[in-house]
């Protein structure tokens, strides 16, 4: 059942104001700092799609930028409605995750939750179109359906390796390799095992 996106506090911010990321401890690592991504050259009218959203380190700056953000998270729902509030910025929800379109249970630091997956081109529909695509789901990238990056502008996407990931999908690297302009920077922000990189693509 297709779930619709929730918008929280659509107030507008100015791109001027710096990001706030209110400290409350969980169980879980709050990502709010997001130094791999490259997005300066994001522009006011760009619809983002942020996928793994986490506490919203990316979404929430790029929606001091475009009132047109959507980010999709299946775990830290609290801090990422939090930290969305606490900015005064305007960011809508989907509680689930990228996938083949069937429930699925997602694990991060150990928290679990049973969530909807949806497939790209459906998420991209659920947020009214997509011009710059951020990406960071724990390999369920390699599930992309290549045709659903037609009409994206910009991919900041990490890649993964087993044992994150599942395989490698040859199809996605093939397409992206035809239609973007594209640099992998192999050493992302993190060290963390089974991380390939980050991959900076722009359409052709």
């Amino acid at each position: 059942m297709k779930q619709a996106p929730q918008c929280v506090n659509p107030r507008s911010s100015s791109p001027g104001i710096r990001p706030v990321f209110p400290a409350k401890k969980t169980a879980y690592r709050q990502i709010t700092d997001v130094p791999e991504y490259r997005f300066t050259d994001l522009q006011p009218d760009d619809r983002v799609l942020d996928i793994g959203a986490n506490a919203g380190g990316f979404c929430i700056r790029a929606a001091l930028i475009s009132p047109h953000v959507t980010a999709v998270e299946p775990v830290t729902l609290v801090p990422l409605r939090e930290n969305i509030r606490a900015n005064g910025v305007s960011v809508r929800i989907i509680e689930g995750a990228l996938g083949n379109g069937r429930p699925a249970e997602i694990c991060w630091d150990g928290c679990r939750a049973t969530v909807p997956t949806y497939p790209l081109g459906q998420l991209v529909t659920m947020a009214g179109g997509c011009d710059f695509l951020k990406c960071d789901c724990e390999g369920a990238e390699w599930s992309i359906d290549p045709l659903g990056l037609d009409r994206i502008r910009r991919i900041e996407m990490e890649l993964h390796l087993p044992p994150i990931g599942g395989p490698v999908n040859p199809a996605l690297l093939d397409y992206i390799s035809r239609y973007y302009s594209f640099e992998i920077e192999r050493r992302p922000g993190h060290d963390i095992l089974g991380v390939l990189g980050i991959l900076h693509a722009e359409r052709k």
